[in-house]
Parts: C-alpha cells; structure tokens; sequence
C-alpha cells in the first residue's frame, strides 16, 4: 500500500506532540477545567502506541520481505527446493 514504518514512527511522535498541544490548548481556550484538557490530551495520546506498534509490524515485514524464498526456489505448498544442477 506504501506505508513505510518510518511513516508511523513519525505518525506515532508527532501523536505525542498533537497530544501535549491540545492539552494545552483546551487548559487555555475551554472553561471546563483540567478535567477536560486531560481527556482530550490522553484520547490523542493513545494513539502513539498504536502507531508505534504499526511501525514495529511493518518494518518486520520490510526486513522479512527480503529474505523470503522467491516463486523459483518454492515448491507447490510452500517447502524450499534445491535449485537444479542438471545444466553442470
């Protein structure tokens, strides 16, 4: 699809940040009290791990992407065969 785990690295950082600034913003702009700025600042800082988490499958994929078998050296259900030395 093209999301690369660097991307939710950084989805999962710049969370952190979006996090403490709409805690801050909603202690400064709202009247309702610290009560209100914490939740809105733990609803946006719970998406950091997820994102962090996201990045951590993905580059597992993008690491194990590179040494899986190709189609060549498959068999039928999966197993890996021997390349052939029948041209030597």
């Amino acid at each position: 699809m093209g999301v690369k785990s660097g991307m939710m690295y950084t989805a999962g950082v710049a969370s952190i940040g979006l996090s403490f600034a709409s805690w801050l913003t909603s202690q400064m702009a709202e009247k309702a009290g610290t009560d209100r700025a914490d939740r809105w600042g733990i609803f946006i800082g719970e998406w950091a791990p997820t994102f962090f988490a996201l990045g951590i499958a993905l580059r597992i994929e993008e690491t194990h992407r590179e040494t899986m078998p190709t189609e060549e050296t498959t068999g039928m259900y999966g197993e890996t065969r021997m390349p052939s030395r029948a041209g030597v």
